[in-house]
């Protein structure tokens, strides 16, 4: 079996100890791969006892191997994500054009707020993202409730003239 070589950024001591200190929980799987590996352990009974990939285990060490103990932990949490589809400057701009009227002279609705996004940006953008503008700024789409058109009429005015029975008290 072929085992992968770890620079000895720290004694196998060191690395026992930093796995069962570590708080979180993805460094402690890493310490983990790292001890074990540097402990002779071959790469697939590292993965069939941590339950990782063989490439995972792979990406673990030369993480490691390359930065020391710096390499190990969760590196999502220093992702700051993607930059917003609009800036803010456009965010006033349309924070200001939800406040009048739609540019067809009725309610704004997410379409019309994709239509005013994809002209401001020079690119098509779904209705989708128009839902998720308006939500974000604060705005429903304002649409009257549909009305029933298969209601009885006059079901509905005896129901309105206090057709039905009082409740008799219990």
């Amino acid at each position: 079996m072929r085992r992968l070589q770890l620079a000895p950024h720290l004694s196998l001591d060191e690395l026992e100890q930093r796995y069962r200190r570590a708080d979180d929980p993805v460094a402690r799987s890493q310490w983990q791969i790292v001890w074990l590996l540097a402990g002779g352990t071959a790469t697939a009974a590292v993965a069939r006892s941590t339950g990782y990939s063989v490439n995972w285990i792979r990406e673990v060490a030369r993480r490691y191997r390359e930065t020391g103990p710096a390499g190990i932990g969760d590196r999502r949490r220093a992702n700051p994500g993607a930059r917003p589809l609009l800036d803010t400057a456009q965010q006033a701009q349309l924070q200001a054009a939800l406040a009048g009227p739609a540019p067809d002279g009725g309610l704004w609705t997410c379409r019309s707020v994709a239509a005013w996004m994809s002209a401001v940006l020079g690119r098509p953008v779904s209705t989708q993202r128009g839902w998720e503008w308006m939500r974000r700024l604060g705005f429903t789409p304002q649409r009257p409730r549909p009305r029933a058109t298969r209601a009885d009429a006059e079901a509905q005015a005896a129901f309105k003239k206090g057709g039905l029975p009082p409740h008799s008290p219990r």
